[in-house]
């Protein structure tokens, strides 16, 4: 069963003369984990943002469950669990004020929502911030509260914005196992954005990679692959002030200042590590192709 429909969309904001989206199609199955790649100004949140009806496309058209989303304004809430960037919406409710009003707001009887509240607290391991004001939380803590509060009252549909921003690797590894059990105990449909490809891989089934508001890459990530399973990764870490010395003609993305990633072909890997001067680095790495790999070949190809 298809859950979103999304066909031809296009978007632009007032005074801009490049749209945010150009011509976007894609659909997502029901019980599908399917995550949205793209660099910043790649138009992904401005995509999730149409798809739960806060951003008015300027053509085109998306269906929820086979329903207009523009023609049934309450379809998304009752069914979608929406988790923005920004949380400042529950700065004056506490965390068990937040979750309890959500599950109540998405259909739920008192006596359920209270039980609903309960059981989101023990998930995402935040029960000892019942009564704390979402204003006095952590970057971390309120990232976990707008996760819990997206699946109060256990919505069949979750989009999630960055959903791992601000946590540590510990918490990061608590998001993606409730996600996955929630997905497997619901056949609930999970929609996320994210930066962090190598995380995503972990739990994602389908991904769509956005370059400048276009769809440049869609389906499973093994099919994906296939244009880039035969080259190595090879990661160096260095001090940013002395960059090391590489062979000509090397494809090298620059991941962030002191880390690049260069992708090669199996027969050029041993004359790559021959030529590396290891005084000019802190560390490297060489391994198979992942899904970032896959993200920023996609995102570099010519328009």
């Amino acid at each position: 069963m298809i859950v979103y429909d999304v066909q031809d969309l296009v978007k632009y904001y007032p005074g801009q003369r490049e749209p945010a989206n150009k011509h976007i199609s894609l659909h997502i199955e029901q019980g599908e984990i399917f995550g949205i790649l793209g660099d910043n100004g790649a138009g992904k949140s401005t995509l999730v943002r149409q798809m739960v009806n806060l951003v008015a496309s300027t053509s085109g058209s998306i269906t929820l469950f086979g329903q207009s989303i523009t023609a049934h304004p309450l379809h998304v809430p009752r069914h979608v669990g929406y988790m923005p960037q920004d949380g400042r919406a529950l700065n004056q409710l506490t965390v068990d004020e937040a979750l309890f009003y959500t599950a109540r707001l998405r259909g739920m009887r008192r006596a359920d929502a209270r039980s609903d509240c309960d059981a989101l607290l023990d998930r995402w391991q935040i029960n000892a911030l019942r009564h704390k004001y979402s204003s006095r939380l952590s970057g971390g803590e309120r990232r976990l509260l707008q996760l819990a509060v997206a699946m109060a009252g256990s919505p069949p549909v979750l989009i999630l914005d960055e959903p791992t921003n601000d946590l540590d690797p510990q918490r990061r590894k608590l998001v993606w196992d409730v996600l996955r059990r929630y997905n497997t105990e619901r056949g609930a449909t999970i929609i996320f954005i994210t930066h962090d490809a190598l995380e995503a891989e972990k739990i994602i089934q389908r991904v769509a990679i956005l370059r400048a508001g276009e769809l440049v890459a869609l389906g499973k990530p093994s099919e994906l692959k296939q244009a880039v399973d035969q080259k190595l990764r090879l990661e160096l870490f260095f001090s940013p002030e002395t960059p090391p010395a590489l062979l000509a003609g090397l494809p090298t993305y620059a991941i962030e200042a002191g880390r690049w990633l260069v992708l090669l072909e199996w027969q050029q890997a041993m004359a790559t590590l021959a030529s590396l001067n290891l005084e000019q680095l802190d560390d490297f790495r060489l391994y198979s192709a992942t899904l970032e790999d896959l993200y920023l070949y996609y995102a570099a190809q010519p328009h």
